[in-house]
């Protein structure tokens, strides 16, 4: 009996059991500390099986620390975290990153998201996040604004004296603007005015965490008005909830994410949630792992497991496009590690590393 391979390999294709081709990711880093050997922005890529391949430097630019696609794709977005900060601009190609133009942010810029053709920058040291827009050629603007953050109350922490803004995001779906601060221990909303170009506080601005969280990332439900906030001085993730008909938020639980028999010192990076919306991800830098949560009906959290990332300060992470892996930067040893993720139980699975120089963020 003659078989078609070609006809099988396409009829399996079909059913989502051969992969689709290797995919490309990309990798912010610092390059100015001490004993570094990075020079920019890199481009590497996982295999079917979660193999990675050797980094490739593909921007010559300084610490591009975070990393944004914009919507079409087409241009990465990148902070230069110095103390006078900028945000850079490139077109991606087959071979590298083609530089467009840069623009002025404020001191240290540690944050960049994009949608709909504007541009949001978080300024850790200035307690400040900025709003640009960017043409359909790439092009940045220069600031449309700025908007400053303020300690509303007073914390004892040391890192709680002033206000240090650690992320901002474009809410799904609307003009909403939500930032994240770390220092004033709050999250506060905006939303963008198209005809000033600026951001003008909600009715409802800000929601304070609980005494010393440090609140640093957030991530969206795909499905329900909830916000996951990981809180990086507590190490723990508050579950937030939105009130639609008034624009208003409240906490529904802040769950820790460290065993108790750990008493070492632990600051909590980043987060992610499924594209399912079963499991949620978070790192810890000196416990050095993934803390995996199972997402329950009404959007709380229960634990899973922790895993450990084979390296050190694990800054970020990555879910690949296919929600398949979980990549994860290990600045202080300078590796990239891809797992495994089992979609039924959220479970991790240790396949491949890499070396990364400085590695601080990853996207796909």
């Amino acid at each position: 009996m003659h078989i078609n391979l070609q006809l099988i390999v396409l009829f399996l294709t079909s059913l989502n059991l051969v992969s689709q081709e290797n995919m490309n990711f990309y990798i912010g880093t610092y390059t100015n500390k001490d004993f570094s050997t990075s020079e920019g922005i890199y481009r590497a890529t996982i295999d079917k099986n979660g193999f990675l391949s050797p980094i490739k430097l593909v921007a010559k630019t300084n610490n591009p620390s975070y990393l944004t696609k914009t919507d079409n794709q087409q241009y990465i977005i990148a902070t230069n975290s110095e103390k006078t900060g900028t945000i850079s601009s490139f077109k991606i190609s087959s071979e590298k990153l083609i530089p467009i133009n840069t623009s002025e942010v404020a001191q240290g810029p540690c944050f960049v998201s994009s949608q709909n053709n504007y541009v949001l920058t978080a300024n850790y040291l200035g307690g400040s996040v900025n709003l640009h827009s960017i043409n359909t050629n790439g092009e940045l603007s220069t600031k449309l604004d700025t908007q400053h953050h303020f300690v509303s109350t007073p914390s004892p922490h040391k890192r709680q004296q002033k206000a240090f803004a650690h992320s901002c995001y474009f809410e799904p779906n609307s003009k909403n603007v939500i930032s994240v601060d770390l220092g004033a221990n709050k999250l506060m909303f905006w939303t963008i005015d198209e005809t000033l170009q600026k951001l003008t506080p909600n009715t409802f601005s800000e929601l304070e965490l609980p005494l010393e969280s440090g609140p640093r990332l957030l991530a969206f439900h795909p499905h329900f008005p909830i916000i996951y906030v990981v809180n990086e001085l507590s190490s723990t993730v508050s579950v937030i909830k939105k009130d639609i008909t008034n624009n208003s938020y409240k906490i529904l639980e802040t769950v820790t994410t460290l065993p108790k028999e750990f008493k070492e010192h632990n600051t909590a990076a980043h987060i992610a949630i499924s594209s399912d919306a079963r499991f949620l991800y978070m790192s810890n830098r000196g416990h050095n792992s993934i803390g995996v949560f199972n997402v329950t009906k009404n959007g709380t959290l229960s634990f899973v497991e922790r895993v450990h990332v084979h390296g050190e300060h694990p800054r970020n992470f990555s879910l690949s496009p296919d929600h398949r892996f979980l990549l994860v930067a290990n600045r202080d040893t300078n590796n990239i590690c891809s797992f495994k993720r089992d979609v039924t139980t959220g479970k991790l699975t240790f396949v491949d590393e890499i070396k990364a120089p400085r590695a601080t963020c990853i996207i796909f």
